[in-house]
């Protein structure tokens, strides 16, 4: 019987066992961003622009500076993206009414219908996943994306679901 090797700091799981996760990782990723990478391909735009809509969305009158802490994007390039998505009519910025140097982030209809055409991709497929990998598997799956995160992810992450629950 082969011993199993397992890889520095990983427990019990072999290096295998870690090498094929990662992989389907990688694999999972491809797909998961294929469906909106076309849609967005079409209107000349990319992933960073499709995660700043998405989380837009999310949170609806987000401050430039709360979409830069979850993007982990430099101010440089949050820059590039809303300059973008704002010339093509696809967000709005507003000065914000208590500070007027905070401008909040909010998708005119025109981004509302991408992100519901980019968002629609993506929920089909992991619908369909969590479907064909059962009930019990979801919470597992959610539970190791979860302890991947890193503190900032774990923060922002939190703060999407306390930005939805009501009152």
């Amino acid at each position: 019987m082969a011993e199993r090797q397992t890889a520095p700091g990983t427990g019990a799981f072999s290096d295998e066992e870690l090498r094929r996760s990662i992989e389907a990782l990688f694999f999972a990723y491809r797909a998961f961003t294929a469906d909106p990478d076309r849609i967005l391909e079409v209107r000349g735009l990319g992933r960073a622009h499709h995660r700043a809509i998405h989380f837009i969305n999310r949170q609806p009158g987000m401050t430039v500076s709360t979409l830069l802490f979850t993007l982990g994007i430099t101010k440089q390039a949050l820059n590039r993206v809303l300059r973008r998505l704002i010339a093509e009519g696809l967000v709005r910025s507003d000065i914000g009414r208590g500070d007027r140097r905070n401008r909040h982030l909010f998708l005119t209809p025109a981004g509302a219908a991408l992100e519901h055409e980019l968002s629609d991709a993506q929920r089909a497929r992991v619908g369909g996943a969590f479907r064909a990998a059962g009930t019990d598997a979801v919470a597992g799956f959610r539970a190791v994306l979860e302890a991947m995160m890193d503190d900032d992810g774990r923060r922002s992450y939190a703060a999407l679901g306390d930005a939805r629950r009501p009152g």
